[in-house]
């Protein structure tokens, strides 16, 4: 099950197109998804998450909380659409590029990847772009 909460003006304009896709990448990973909670917000509220669970004092485009048994994904994901939009054009990729690659980029985190080393962050770089590319494939 994939839930989507919307604490900002944001919307997902299709949800079951994102469903399908994130579901799809789940699976050609060998994972089946228990329950993912996506959390679309602001910057205020994702840099007090991130203060108050992560002592971290700074800006960041997501927070993953994860609750991952075994190859069962679940897991919360906050995602603020002000870093998305500034990282979209920094970046210069579209708005919608870049949420696909940071609403992947938190379930890559909850099975396993990682991006805390030069090696680590490239395949996660790879894994991200290949499940994108999966977006249109299965629609």
């Amino acid at each position: 099950m994939i839930n989507y909460n919307y604490l900002s003006d944001f919307k997902l304009e299709v949800e079951e197109k994102f469903n399908l896709w994130i579901t799809v990448s789940c699976q050609t990973e060998g994972y089946k998804i228990q329950e993912l909670n996506y959390i679309f917000c602001d910057d205020d509220y994702l840099l007090k998450i991130n203060q108050d669970y992560l002592q971290h004092d700074y800006l960041t485009d997501i927070i993953t909380f994860d609750y991952v048994s075994g190859k069962n994904i679940s897991g919360d994901l906050y995602i603020s659409i002000d870093r998305v939009k500034e990282n979209a054009t920094e970046f210069n990729v579209t708005f919608e590029n870049e949420l696909k690659r940071v609403m992947i980029h938190g379930v890559l985190h909850l099975m396993g990847y990682s991006d805390k080393s030069d090696t680590a962050t490239t395949e996660m770089r790879a894994k991200e772009e290949e499940k994108i590319k999966l977006f249109h494939v299965e629609q």
